[in-house]
């Protein structure tokens, strides 16, 4: 069994194109719309234009196919990261490049991506599977976010006042903290909110 399931894993990471992209849209917009338990294969297969079968064939199970919507959301966001701050050349340009990132998934169909990551980690708490992806895929970020800082603190832009990992760790926590507050008071404006912790995040970049 255990095989099988990686198989189908591996299967997801394969499946590329024009064609994944439109799955792993209809699944957020899907999650977004529905919610986990409401997003079946027959809604996501008519939405991206594909047929179930197919669904079935690369990912096995819904919870397979929110997994590779998750970790293809999170490469998106990785990529947008580096392009933020990758001519930045002083902490407040890397500053704003973190800020712009997070602005992203606040605006736009960036709530449907924040609701897919927390319907994973609501089933990562029974499902032991989706909860080791869901490990994984903390770790990356955590290390890709850890080695943009490294690399501009290596280069005499910041002045790191903690080490690269750790500042990462507190910069992802601090993101996740302003998303729930956005999923749990959709009105509120978190304009100020931001201000201050990008006031916070300021004196450990240097």
């Amino acid at each position: 069994m255990e095989a099988a399931g990686v198989s189908r894993l591996e299967q997801a990471r394969e499946l590329s194109g024009d064609r994944a992209v439109r799955i792993v849209e209809a699944m957020r917009a899907s999650v977004a719309a529905r919610g986990f338990s409401g997003s079946t294969f027959e809604h996501v297969a008519r939405e991206a234009g594909v047929s179930r079968g197919l669904l079935h064939y690369h990912f096995g199970t819904k919870e397979r196919l929110l997994v590779e919507a998750v970790r293809r959301e999170c490469a998106v966001r990785h990529e947008l990261l580096d392009r933020a701050v990758v001519d930045a050349s002083s902490a407040d340009e890397v500053l704003a490049g973190l800020v712009r990132t997070l602005e992203d998934m606040l605006q736009g169909d960036g709530p449907s991506s924040v609701f897919m990551f927390f319907e994973m980690v609501t089933l990562a708490q029974r499902n032991q599977e989706i909860a080791a992806e869901l490990s994984e895929l903390g770790r990356r970020a955590r290390e890709h976010i850890a080695t943009v800082l490294r690399e501009k603190s290596d280069a005499g832009v910041l002045s790191l006042r903690i080490e690269p990992a750790i500042a990462a760790t507190f910069l992802l926590a601090l993101a996740d903290g302003v998303l729930v507050r956005r999923l749990t008071e959709p009105d509120l404006d978190v304009s100020a909110l931001l201000s201050q912790s990008v006031a916070v995040v300021r004196t450990l970049l240097g």
